[in-house]
């Protein structure tokens, strides 16, 4: 039997980062601990994977959008049906990859901005080596490291509330990441007089 968390709407995390910095491992993760504790889940996994069009340095206007809207659309129909919602990226994370590409989109940043709302916890994966060939994801540092730069000016930039995860401690992020979560979702204390 699956368990309500009685939200107004879903619990939403992104993990963000540049690629290759161990997202996609810590959201399968979480997600398995989530459910251990009979947390009704759904996790929008990283939908540049499926683009029909170019991605990393190759990437252009087409392909970022395509992948922009695409992880929109998968995080409403998950939210529409789980009481949590795991995101592999952000919406943010897509667009930073599409600044990269194409410079800033001015009928982009206000959806973007909205969007980016949405999100209750916001975990980066900070780097810690370079990306390892997986067939598909850009191995050059360089650009690994552009795109971590980048998403920090945005975040900061639009003000957005991250908890970053120790490049030191990399052993303790799935833990981390969970004692976040429940903090997120702890009811707020009563104050004692």
């Amino acid at each position: 039997m699956q368990t309500s968390m009685s939200r107004e709407r879903s619990f939403k995390l992104a993990f963000i980062g540049s690629h290759g910095v161990g997202k996609t491992t810590l959201c399968y993760g979480l997600a398995a601990r989530l459910k251990a504790r009979d947390i009704h889940l759904e996790m929008v996994r990283e939908v540049a994977r499926r683009c029909p069009l170019p991605i990393n340095q190759d990437t252009n206007l087409a392909a970022q959008s395509w992948i922009l809207h695409t992880q929109i659309a998968e995080e409403l129909a998950a939210q529409s049906q789980y009481d949590a919602v795991l995101c592999d990226r952000s919406v943010l994370d897509n667009y930073v990859y599409l600044l990269l590409a194409a410079g800033p989109q001015p009928t982009l940043e206000g959806l973007v901005d909205n969007w980016m709302d949405s999100y209750d916890l916001l975990l980066h994966v900070p780097i810690v080596e370079a990306p390892s060939a997986d067939g598909l994801r850009a191995t050059d540092p360089t650009f690994q490291m552009a795109v971590d730069e980048r998403l920090g000016l945005e975040l900061e930039r639009r003000g957005l509330k991250v908890h970053g995860l120790d490049t030191r401690r990399r052993e303790d992020w799935l833990d981390s990441a969970e004692q976040l979560v429940d903090e997120t979702l702890r009811p707020p204390q009563l104050q004692l007089l």
